[in-house]
């Protein structure tokens, strides 16, 4: 698995949860420590989150990491 294209998949799953649940990223921010651009940047593939951070939005969302990243590998193919 290219690295890359997971991380671009991993913000298209972040992104399609957050919406799914009615969300901006400022709300999502609100609920986490993590500011709104950053969130951004995940989600366009510009930012690669550590595990702190993903564990931290997925909480959020209710998804777990695992969760997280088959989305992630099923809409990065």
């Amino acid at each position: 698995m290219d690295a890359t294209r997971l991380i671009k998949g991993l913000g298209l799953a972040l992104r399609e949860r957050r919406e799914a649940q009615g969300l901006s990223q400022e709300a999502l921010g609100l609920a986490t420590s993590i500011h709104r651009n950053y969130i951004g940047g995940i989600e366009r593939g510009e930012r690669e989150p550590t595990v702190r951070v993903i564990l931290e939005l997925g909480d959020a969302l209710g998804a777990s990491a695992q969760e997280l990243f088959a989305r992630a590998d099923e809409l990065s193919r």
